[in-house]
């Protein structure tokens, strides 16, 4: 046998090998997902569900899409999932609004894991300096225990309540590139992060971040970053448009509304980021946010705490009820959450378009499920003017679309029962990460 022929085999051989490893088959299916259609289920949706037999009659003007995944275990535990889908399509944009804040959060814990500086974690004190007459400094949080701002309290409130200025602290923490650049690393290739939320800044000021300093209990800096600056122009090469209308200032404008420089995050990629939190082992270790275990606890705990049960801060409970952001299962009227139902998610509202994802685990009947959903509820298809459906349509869709899903999942065989310990355990009243 020649050595040539030798090496051959030995190649072979150890493809072979990687094949049959579990890692290797599970990263295999988490880059080509085959999904089923999701019509053949949701055509037995009956009149029990009036506004998601409403939607689904004639699903066009709502631009709906959907991604139902089901996940049966192992006799080991470990996942399996089966994808459906309901209109899914990346080409189709739509603006993804605080859905965004969930990757930039795992980006900057991601961030935080790579610098290895004693004394930096997620807790450590970060400020927020401005260069700029148009920036705007941060040196202090009064809702956090100490009165300091922190990336673990930025995070915080953005999973809870979805507050705007943690998450573009946070983006002026990372930049535009970072953010953008390890995305695509990731195979997330339906995004794209390029400004601020809720801050009436042009492209070019979105390209530049504030200098920001880390600091100990003693105000010694552990870690400076400069003033930076983006020259790459990322922007949305297709040149979406939204809406017949759109008001701007106090004029009505009578064509549609231009989104090339607006922040994409596709329900495929945002579903993703959502399963790269709670399954990081499905994914190729290139595809996975890096995130030390602290850190992934962290978020899994915030994603799933409810904002009465926050303790710094305290929310008030009529503004912020159980169910604030909770839309799948439990969108609409303020209504408390069983003990035993837990949902990791992050939602997003604006210009008409309501979206939600989530992992959803039943620990009293022994269930988990995936839902990621986004509805467009603006009848008059005109932005900006407050004449949203989203009461009346979007989130009693979203809800019925949750229990619809919810009561198929405790009617559907399971070979074994999934062991939810990692869910209880982060979810523990006494978690200590408050």
């Amino acid at each position: 046998m020649t050595f040539a022929l030798v090496l051959i085999m030995q190649k072979i051989l150890l493809s072979l090998l990687l094949l049959s490893s579990p890692l290797a088959a599970v990263a295999e299916t988490a880059t080509e997902i085959q999904y089923q259609p999701l019509q053949p289920l949701l055509s037995q949706v009956t009149e029990q569900y009036p506004l998601l037999q409403q939607v689904l009659a004639n699903p066009e003007p709502y631009r709906l899409q959907i991604i139902y995944t089901q996940i049966d275990r192992g006799a080991d535990n470990n996942p399996n999932l089966t994808y459906y889908q309901f209109g899914l399509n990346d080409a189709h944009y739509f603006y993804p609004a605080s859905t965004v804040k969930l990757p930039i959060a795992l980006l900057a814990l991601e961030w935080l894991a790579e610098q290895n500086v004693t004394g930096l974690n997620a807790d450590t004190t970060m400020l927020t300096d401005a260069a700029a007459d148009w920036q705007t400094s941060q040196t202090t949080d009064p809702t956090a225990a100490n009165g300091l701002p922190s990336i673990a309290q930025y995070i915080k409130k953005v999973l809870l309540v979805s507050d705007n200025d943690g998450s573009n602290r946070l983006y002026e923490l990372l930049g535009q590139d970072f953010i953008n650049q390890r995305l695509a690393a990731k195979g997330l290739e339906h995004s794209l992060i390029n400004h601020r939320l809720s801050v009436p800044l042009t492209t070019e000021q979105n390209r530049q971040f504030n200098p920001i300093r880390f600091v100990d209990s003693a105000g010694k800096t552990i870690l400076a970053l400069p003033a930076r600056s983006t020259k790459q122009q990322y922007s949305n090469k297709d040149q979406p448009t939204l809406g017949r209308a759109y008001i701007k200032g106090s004029e009505l404008i009578n064509s549609p509304m231009d989104f090339t420089d607006k922040n994409r995050l596709s329900l495929t990629d945002f579903d993703g980021v959502i399963k790269r939190v709670i399954f990081p082992q499905l994914f190729a270790e290139n595809e996975r946010f890096k995130l030390r275990p602290e850190d992934r606890a962290l978020v899994l705990r915030y994603m799933a705490l409810l904002p009465p049960d926050s303790i710094n801060p305290v929310y008030d409970t009529k503004q912020y009820p159980a169910n604030y952001s909770k839309f799948l299962l439990f969108g609409g009227n303020a209504q408390q959450i069983p003990e035993h139902i837990k949902i990791f998610n992050k939602t997003g509202w604006a210009y008409g378009h309501i979206i939600d994802g989530a992992y959803i685990a039943d620990l009293q009947q022994g269930i988990e499920f995936f839902i990621s959903a986004v509805i467009y509820a603006n009848e008059n298809d005109t932005l900006n003017d407050d004449q949203y459906q989203t009461d009346e349509v979007a989130l009693p869709f979203l809800r019925q679309l949750g229990e619809y899903l919810y009561q198929h999942e405790l009617q559907r065989p399971k070979k074994h029962k999934p062991d939810l310990s990692e869910v209880i355990r982060v979810t523990a009243s006494d978690a200590e990460i408050d």
